[in-house]
């Protein structure tokens, strides 16, 4: 099953990247295709909406956070909880 989940990227600075990874996998590992940018201390959002869209289509289900972020940007979805 594929997520859409934020890694870290910022050492001083938490500045994460919206990616699409295995839920197997831990939150630094190897992710299939990243999709967005987040910076929450500059409040800056940077979403690949095509590719949102296709994982999301696919059956791919977004974190309690990326979707907060993606419903705030206005990408319409239904989440599925599991």
């Amino acid at each position: 099953m594929v997520k859409l989940r934020l890694k870290r990227c910022g050492r001083k600075q938490p500045v994460y990247r919206i990616v699409a990874i295995d839920v197997r996998s831990r939150r630094e590992g190897r992710d299939l295709r990243k999709v967005g940018f987040y910076d929450p201390i500059n409040n800056q959002t940077y979403l690949n909406i095509p590719a949102i869209l296709f994982f999301l289509e696919k059956g791919a289900q977004p974190t309690g956070t990326v979707y907060d972020i993606l419903k705030k940007a206005g990408v319409c979805f239904y989440r599925i909880s599991s």
